[in-house]
C-alpha cells in the first residue's frame, strides 16, 4: 500500500493507528473524527474492506480531503518509519486506564480490530503501554469508533484542545 507523510492541522499532532480493521462504517466515524482534530490515520493491512467502499465513503462523508492518511502493509512497517515515537495501545487486557495516560506530542493511539482487538504478539511486545476504557464485567467491548473518540478527546483535552475552536 502506499504511504505518505502526514500533514498535522493542530500542534499536537496525535496518530490513529488502526491495525487490521474490519468494518467499512466504523472506519469511516473514525476518518471523521481524526479529520475534526487533525490527527493523523494509519491503515495497517489487511483492510476488511477495501478503501473505495462505498460505506467507507459515506461514513466520511465529505471529510477525506482533510484527512492525513497513511496506510501500511504491516504493523512493522509503521513502527519502522517511526523509531523513537511513542505508541499506546488500546486493549481490554489493558491494566491502566486511559485517563492515567499523559499523551505526548506526536503520538501514536493503536486499536485493534473489531472481532479480535490487537494480536496477542503486539500486546505481550508492549507491556506497561497497555491502557483500557472502563466498562461493566461481561460487557465484551465497546464499538471501535466510539473507543477511538473517546481516547482522542481525552488526549486533546490534557493538550488544551490545541488548535480546535
Amino acid at each position: 500500500m502506499a504511504e505518505k507523510d502526514a500533514v498535522y492541522t493542530n500542534d499536537f499532532g496525535i496518530n490513529i493507528v488502526l491495525h487490521e480493521p474490519e468494518i467499512p462504517q466504523n472506519t469511516g466515524n473514525i476518518v471523521r473524527t481524526c479529520a475534526a482534530v487533525g490527527a493523523g490515520l494509519h491503515l495497517i493491512s489487511p483492510l476488511g474492506f477495501s478503501i473505495e467502499d462505498r460505506y467507507l465513503k459515506r461514513a466520511g462523508l465529505d471529510y477525506w480531503d482533510k484527512l492525513n492518511l497513511s496506510c501500511y502493509d504491516s504493523y512493522g512497517e509503521l513502527i519502522g518509519r517511526y523509531p523513537g515515537a511513542d505508541f499506546y495501545y488500546f486493549t481490554t487486557k489493558g491494566d491502566k486506564y486511559y485517563y492515567d495516560l499523559t499523551f505526548t506530542k506526536g503520538c501514536f493511539i493503536v486499536f485493534g480490530k473489531e472481532t479480535a482487538g490487537l494480536p496477542v504478539e503486539i500486546l505481550g511486545a508492549n507491556p506497561g503501554r497497555l491502557f483500557r476504557i472502563p466498562m461493566l464485567r461481561g460487557i465484551r467491548s465497546l464499538n471501535l469508533s466510539n473507543s477511538v473518540a473517546i481516547v482522542v478527546y481525552e488526549a486533546m483535552r490534557q493538550n488544551g484542545f490545541d488548535g480546535l475552536v
